[in-house]
């Protein structure tokens, strides 16, 4: 019988803090794991710390915006010396565009996007993987979106980065497959997280995408976006690379 395999390793999980990043931090927990939970919010990040510690679980958490070096070598550099190594990286801290056509898109709105969404995952599979390579095994796990899959789900920036995920994920799964590092990514649909989106009134983007999302279907709940991100990083999933899953009620599928 295979098992997830997951106790005892080091699983660092960002955007921990709250939403999908939070039910995949205890969910890790709950299978043993120690977790390294990063968050830009402090007290988001010390909450899930708390509650995994209140289950008899074990979690540290670091606080700082993962879009920058110093903030990523201060993850890894936790994850090495609290609990031996980093086994595996859930990349999941991301943020909204405003659903912005690229005719409306501002240059700040762009680069804090894809500085955030992609540049920051980059940064972090760029600093685990020293220490991946040196163990002979990890996992990654990123979350891309239906974003990453389509043009209708989002706006530029947003789709842009989400689909650059992608292509990381499939870079990663490539150059270290015999290395004994696998990377996947979920691609979650409508998921009930506290995440908004600041739409501006009247502005095109919006506008276009409407007529697509009654394609969503049920809405998913962030722990079943958990379960996913779970099972790819677990031995479960030990000949699984380079997929981006949807999770999303068959809304890929439409």
């Amino acid at each position: 019988m295979t098992t997830t395999g997951l106790d005892g390793r080091s699983v660092i999980v960002t955007g921990a803090g709250s939403g999908i990043g939070r039910a995949a931090a205890l969910a890790f927990a709950a299978e043993g794991a120690r977790v390294v939970a990063a968050d830009l919010n402090p007290g988001g990040a010390a909450a899930v710390v708390t509650e995994i510690e209140a289950a008899g679980g074990t979690a540290v958490s670091v606080t700082g915006d993962l879009s920058e070096q110093a903030v990523v070598d201060r993850v890894t550099a936790t994850a090495v010396e609290r609990f031996g190594g980093v086994d595996v990286l859930v990349n999941n801290a991301g943020i909204m565009d405003r659903m912005s056509a690229v005719a409306e898109v501002s240059d700040a709105e762009w680069e804090r996007v894809i500085r955030v969404n992609l540049t920051a995952p980059f940064l972090l599979a760029r600093a685990v993987l020293p220490h991946m390579l040196a163990a002979g095994r990890g996992a990654i796990v990123n979350t891309a979106s239906e974003a990453s899959l389509r043009g209708s789900a989002a706006g530029a920036a947003y789709t842009a980065s989400k689909h650059g995920v992608a292509g990381l994920t499939k870079s990663l799964a490539v150059m270290y497959r015999d290395k004994g590092i696998r990377t996947n990514a979920v691609a979650p649909g409508g998921t009930r997280t506290a995440i908004t989106v600041d739409v501006e009134a009247g502005a095109h983007g919006p506008a276009a995408l409407a007529a697509y999302m009654g394609n969503v279907g049920r809405p998913a709940e962030a722990e079943e976006q958990a379960a996913a991100i779970v099972f790819l990083a677990s031995d479960a999933a030990s000949n699984i690379n380079g997929v981006i899953l949807p999770v999303d009620n068959g809304w890929a599928a439409v």
